[in-house]
């Protein structure tokens, strides 16, 4: 396979590519001015350059856009703050590193832990000097947050919780070795975070990567059919479990699945990715470095909204795209084997699995795993770290699963659920079951409106109109974002909203329920009145006219409005 890095070898020379990959060409692999940019006390920030590359390393630099507008005019620098992203492939997570992802949350991290659409955990918060602290911790635990962030293959899902254990073990440790396998291997982050010595070598310190790296991020996902938990189709490449009697035979591939999109830019769109064939199981790590190759020296460096796989594909064409992947797996595709995705949610409460364990799913609305007055979900959790003895999985609709539960140990997990006001943790309409949010504001620079502190409230409004029409049984996906970059994946929800503006977004009908079809915009830039009105119209007509058996969102999409 062509691993050499080619993304200089194009059309245009550097000095005319875009600002971005001038910059990853002379950071030396990611090390730029980040470890001095970290000493500086005057600013709690760090220089834009160093802002860009350490998402390479996991972590974004933000500020409290509450107060923005106050601190300008006291003519203060914004109060600059950082989130970091833990890399954990699968969302598997064992109870030492559940406890010391809390204690690093509780010393650096505001008090809260963020469970990510991407099977992960987020700080947020994290002052400056507390960064090489936190990072070292996770280091202690065998945790990292390289490439949760950049232009590189990011964090790795799998799906959390389908009905065969032994499979899911399965690929969930095929999702952790294709994780290990693309990440960048440059020392910038040993060198910088925990303080290694450099190493002189003559062997290329990015043999896959270059100096460029890739274009823009690039997501990998696993799916165990019948669930599509991860919403497979938008993923920029995608691997679909076939199993037989024997177990786990291969994937079927998908390819370009995307869900950025620019408000101001009809070029720019959210898509669906393509099924391309099947692979057996031991072409995985070459089918996944094929494709990755293909993006890596054939996307776009020019026009950075256009830098996607997606949008690559699109440009060259599927069969071009296809044809240069077998070229560098060394073998064609066959033939995509037969597969049905029937839900894309997550199961709630207790469940036995194949091996006479339990598993049991808490619903963590929106992933913000914080105390309140009647529902002390950090402190339980916490405590059920202390005491379980298998693991912690977090799913792709922000949940978490406290997986691998003896019989023995069942009652004393449930009396400390019960104690900490979580023995009810499905509690909730199958509307509010559905939901998910992106953090948005106060935090994230991007957002534009609300989405993880408003969409509480307003599926409550939501909830009202299904009760007037009997639908509170009904599950419906819901999904909002502050921002049209789709980090909660709304554009295959069957509701979805995204932000324009504060207090107003637009209003997305008819994805479906199992992430197979995208939505359309069926109102531009409204705020909660006319959202609700639309809904309440939507909703009492599926009510009365519906198939039996017809999704919210086929039923929208048949209708034809």
């Amino acid at each position: 396979m062509d691993i050499v890095d080619r993304s200089t070898d194009l059309s245009q020379p550097l000095d005319k590519l875009g600002p971005d990959e001038r910059l990853k060409h002379d950071s030396n692999h990611l090390r730029g001015n980040i470890a001095l940019d970290l000493l500086d006390r005057i600013s709690a920030g760090v220089g834009a350059e160093s802002n860009k590359l350490m998402k390479f390393h996991g972590i974004y630099q933000q500020d409290d856009r509450d107060i923005r507008d106050e601190r300008r005019r006291q003519k203060l620098e914004p109060a600059y703050t950082f989130m970091a992203r833990v890399r954990l492939p699968g969302g598997v997570c064992t109870p030492a590193q559940w406890l010391k992802l809390d204690a690093l949350a509780r010393a650096h991290g505001c008090n809260t832990l963020r469970l990510t659409t991407r099977q992960t955990f987020q700080f947020h918060w994290i002052v400056k000097e507390d960064l090489r602290a936190t990072i070292q911790g996770l280091h202690d635990v065998l945790l990292d947050t390289v490439a949760a962030c950049g232009d590189d293959s990011r964090g790795v899902m799998a799906s959390a919780d389908p009905e065969d254990s032994a499979l899911h073990a399965e690929v969930a440790s095929l999702a952790k070795a294709v994780s290990d396998h693309v990440i960048p291997k440059t020392r910038a982050y040993h060198e910088i975070w925990y303080g290694a010595d450099k190493i002189a070598s003559s062997d290329a310190e990015e043999p896959f990567y270059g100096r460029t790296y890739l274009p823009r991020k690039f997501k990998i996902g696993f799916v165990i059919p019948p669930s599509n938990d991860i919403d497979v189709y938008t993923q920029d490449l995608g691997f679909i479990v076939v199993a037989g009697a024997d177990g786990l035979e291969g994937f079927n591939v998908v390819i370009g699945g995307g869900m950025g999109r620019s408000d101001q830019d009809a070029g720019t769109y959210p898509r669906l990715a393509d099924v391309v064939g099947f692979i057996d199981k031991q072409r995985l790590v070459a089918c996944a470095d094929a494709v990755m190759s293909v993006q890596r020296d054939y996307g776009n460096r020019v026009d950075r909204s256009r830098a996607r796989f997606k949008y690559t594909i699109d440009a060259k064409g599927l069969a071009f795209i296809r044809t240069a992947i077998e070229q560098r797996m060394g073998s064609a595709f066959e033939p995509a084997r037969p597969f049905a995705f029937t839900s894309n949610g997550d199961r709630y409460g207790w469940r036995q699995t194949d091996r006479g364990l339990f598993n049991c799913t808490l619903f963590i609305q929106n992933g913000r795993i914080r105390d309140e007055p009647d529902r002390t979900l950090m402190r339980g959790l916490r405590a059920v770290a202390a005491v379980h003895t298998g693991r912690f999985r977090l799913t792709p609709n922000q949940n978490v699963i406290i997986a691998d539960v003896t019989r023995e140990d069942r009652p004393r997990i449930e009396a400390l659920l019960a104690k900490h006001g979580l023995a009810e943790g499905h509690a909730g309409s199958a509307l509010r079951l559905n939901s998910m949010a992106c953090v948005a504001l106060p935090t994230c620079p991007l957002a534009m409106a609300e989405a993880e502190r408003y969409l509480p409230d307003l599926v409550t409004k939501v909830e009202a109109i299904l009760a007037q029409h009997g639908l509170v049984d009904e599950p419906i996906t819901l999904r909002m974002t502050g921002c049209p970059n789709g980090c909660a994946r709304p554009y295959v929800a069957e509701i979805g909203l995204t932000g324009r503006a504060p207090g107003k977004y637009n209003l997305w009908l008819g994805g479906g329920f199992h992430g197979e079809r995208l939505n359309r915009l069926a109102a531009e830039n409204v705020g909660e009145s006319r959202v609700l009105e639309i809904l309440a119209g939507k909703l009492g007509r599926y009510a009365r006219e519906r198939r039996t058996g017809e999704r919210f969102g086929d039923f929208v999409t048949r209708s034809g409005e």
